[in-house]
């Protein structure tokens, strides 16, 4: 592959690292594209955000106080969907909030009706939401917890598998090493058929099965490298 080529890729694309920054191909910043045989894994700094709040996710562990109301506080885990039943209230969509925001969500909901004036604090009490998200040509799109052995088949599974006109030969994962954005364009079928290894898939990736504008800023290496064979892996380097 020329460096022109390269170059002319690069002013096309750019990676987010998460899920809320800009999508590939929606920055201008200009890039250097380097060809790898592998997406590496993540370190340690990658898969957290120390920045950001944290946000409630998938089998969390909390521990609900409403102040003078003891049967309507204890300890709760959040389910694999994302959602937390509580006494009196029910069952609530957690996943993306914070403490403190679903603290107002089950003040809101008892204000009036169970407690004339709710006192709730959610508090932490073991963060098990390390997730990937899955999105595109699959049956369940959404956010996973990325627990155990996670590989890119079984991330898949998870989703619900495939749509039936789903693109095997299109599968791109997102991932940030080193504080780097990275995609890799993969063939579902080909490593069905064992021509090489199934990817382990990491916390924060994210997975996009089916035609995207992803898969198609791969095009230029598709006519010279053989999916079939080997992942395409793509380091994006802001150029300084």
């Amino acid at each position: 592959m020329t460096a022109s080529r390269f170059l002319s890729l690069a002013a096309m694309v750019a990676l987010a690292a998460c899920g809320n920054g800009p999508r590939l191909g929606e920055s201008s910043a200009p890039m250097a594209v380097t060809k790898l045989s592998e997406l590496p894994a993540p370190g340690g700094a990658d898969l957290t955000a120390p920045n950001s709040p944290y946000r409630v996710g998938p089998l969390d562990k909390l521990a609900v106080t409403v102040f003078g109301v003891p049967e309507l506080s204890g300890k709760f885990q959040v389910d694999g969907a994302g959602n937390l039943s509580l006494p009196l209230i029910g069952e609530i969509a957690v996943s993306g909030l914070t403490p403190t925001e679903l603290s107002r969500t089950i003040d809101h909901r008892l204000r009036g009706v169970y407690v004339k004036d709710p006192q709730v604090s959610v508090n932490l009490e073991e963060a098990t939401s390390q997730v990937y998200t899955v999105d595109g040509q699959v049956g369940q799109p959404g956010s996973y917890p990325a627990v155990g052995n996670m590989s890119l088949m079984r991330a898949v599974a998870n989703a619900k598998g495939t749509g039936e006109y789903a693109r095997l030969d299109d599968v791109v994962v997102f991932r940030t090493v080193g504080g780097q954005s990275m995609a890799a364009l993969y063939n579902l079928a080909a490593i069905r058929r064992g021509l090489y290894p199934d990817p382990k898939i990491y916390a924060n990736d994210i997975i996009i099965v089916g035609d995207s504008t992803a898969r198609r800023q791969f095009q230029q290496f598709l006519q010279v490298a053989p999916l079939l064979t080997t992942p395409i892996v793509l380091a994006l380097q802001r150029v300084h």
